[in-house]
């Protein structure tokens, strides 16, 4: 998965982190644990606030 794969990455967060709320979670973090997944293969320094926005809102879409 790139950065672009937001809707991807939301659910694969989700399957990994089912406790977690991600109306919570902060950026750093989330940037993290993206990076930890294990189908994730993109430039750490491809990534900013507005593909991290993109992918918490997906989630957030996905847990409800």
């Amino acid at each position: 998965m790139k950065w672009t794969d937001t809707y991807d990455i939301a659910i694969e967060l989700a399957d990994t982190h089912p406790d977690v709320d991600p109306k919570k979670i902060n950026f750093v973090d989330l940037m993290n644990w993206v990076l930890a997944l294990d189908s994730f293969d993109d430039d750490p320094g491809h990534c900013g606030e507005k593909i991290l926005e993109a992918i918490q809102m997906a989630w957030i879409d996905e847990a409800e």
